[in-house]
């Protein structure tokens, strides 16, 4: 089956139709439509899964899509015209310019915490640089696999669009494959074995991972509205968002004003019995809500802590000091889970935000500038946001992706486009003027040559 959709997909680009920019343009608009006509259908499926509240499907899910693929169709036509460039003096006369193309076969692996919108979001990409694609959704989140096979079904033929439904079995099938790109959203261990397969082929992959993303509350930040944008990134999706922060270091001036203030608003956004809110969601998976149960053994908590296990529901949680060796500490938590961690001096924030490698996300809560300019350009990490959180990922004008440990390469907006095309450079030299100095036997002394440099 796998090899029958390859050498499909295969013949199918090299009709060269997904070159014309016309037929791209066609395609999307369709796949616009679809979403919009299966809306209600992908939030049934999302709350299916996980329990995820209609608005956060919404706004986390089907209108980040949809505002990719606007954003496409409006501008792929500017996006595919042929850049031109400055010339050289050692081939004048020419022009120059910078064409891109698309790869070809693109095989985009997606995960379960946002399975719609981290399958369709690279999906426009790829599609509007003109590629084909083969999309392998999680098998954890099963109803919205089952809704984005039957929208891409509805719209495009299978040698052009074709979703492989399926467990691990299916994932090692499509990367013994040979691809022109792979995409892949998921863990750094995961991402581990696609890059290491890639590498096999030397086929060029983005790897959109996690991290252990710091957020820093100093003693100058407002701590109510910190509060308020922090309990909102965090738990939204139940934690399960590879951005949101991980863990708190709040200096310690401030740190039992500012937790009042987290449990005062996860109050208000949930209610007193927040398993009975309609607002907030469940752990997707049974083995990742173990994973979760078990970082709380052992740990001294300052709100929450309940769970039930029928629902795979666990209450939004605030830790005290974790130890840098406990287990909540080790990797990205995942999860409703948040570690509250006093500092004092920049040395000690420097101690904990060295020790997990660069994160895919960096907040910093604070009105000083200055303190604000040394942070975020003293640390690597994917993506930041100074006094709020997550929202970075809601402009798509800007790169989304990791560093690092947390990821390879950036998209959304045009650097969608761009990451699934290949930048290929043209020269085209006039037949009117050509200057015999470069041609054999050589004349040209050497103190000539030198200034050569000059004319590049």
């Amino acid at each position: 089956m796998v090899q029958e959709i390859v050498n499909a997909q295969n013949e199918f680009f090299a009709t060269q139709k997904t070159k014309d920019v016309v037929f791209r343009k066609q395609f999307l608009k369709q796949l616009k439509q679809e979403i919009i006509a299966q809306e209600d259908a992908i939030c049934d499926a999302l709350y299916a899964d996980f329990k995820k509240p209609k608005f956060e499907s919404l706004a986390t899910e089907t209108q980040l899509v949809l505002a990719e693929l606007g954003y496409a169709i409006k501008n792929i036509e500017r996006w595919s015209r042929p850049e031109p460039i400055e010339t050289s003096w050692t081939n004048f006369p020419s022009k120059d310019w910078i064409q891109s193309e698309p790869f070809g076969k693109v095989l985009i692996i997606s995960p379960w915490n946002y399975p719609f919108m981290l399958t369709l979001a690279p999906l426009v990409g790829a599609l509007a640089a003109g590629n084909t694609a083969v999309l392998k959704p999680s098998e954890l989140s099963p109803n919205t696999s089952r809704i984005i096979a039957k929208i891409l079904q509805n719209v495009f033929p299978p040698e052009y669009v074709t979703v492989m439904e399926g467990g691990v079995e299916t994932s090692q099938a499509l990367l013994a494959e040979k691809w022109e790109y792979i995409f892949f959203t998921g863990s750094t261990r995961v991402g581990k074995i696609v890059y290491k397969s890639a590498a096999e082929q030397l086929t060029p992959v983005t790897l959109e991972l996690g991290g252990k993303n710091p957020c820093i509350v100093d003693e100058t930040a407002s701590l109510k509205l910190a509060a308020k944008r922090i309990v909102w990134g965090k738990f939204i999706n139940a934690g399960q968002t590879c951005i949101a922060p991980d863990y708190i270091l709040a200096h310690k001036t401030v740190k039992e004003r500012f937790v009042e203030e987290l449990k005062r608003y996860i109050t208000d956004f949930y209610g007193s019995d927040i398993q009975k809110s309609p607002d907030f969601a469940r752990i997707t998976t049974k083995k990742h809500y173990q994973e979760l149960k078990e970082m709380l053994q052992g740990e001294s908590l300052l709100f929450g802590g309940n769970f039930d296990d029928s629902e795979k529901y666990i209450e939004p949680t605030l830790v005290d000091e974790p130890k840098m060796n406990s287990q909540i500490m080790e990797g990205e938590i995942f999860g409703p889970i948040l570690p509250i961690i006093p500092y004092e001096t920049e040395e000690d924030l420097h101690l904990y935000i060295s020790n997990y490698g660069k994160p895919l996300a960096f907040y910093l809560f604070s009105t000083d500038k200055k303190f604000q300019k040394k942070l975020m350009s003293r640390y690597s990490y994917g993506g930041g946001t100074i006094n709020d959180t997550v929202v970075h990922i809601s402009n798509k004008r800007l790169p989304f992706g990791g560093v690092g440990t947390s990821g390879i390469g950036g998209y959304h907006g045009k650097h969608s486009f761009d990451l699934f095309s290949h930048k290929k450079s043209i020269v085209k030299r006039g037949n009117w003027l050509d200057i015999p100095l470069r041609y054999a036997p050589y004349k040209l002394p050497d103190a000539w040559v030198k200034r050569f440099k000059h004319l590049f």
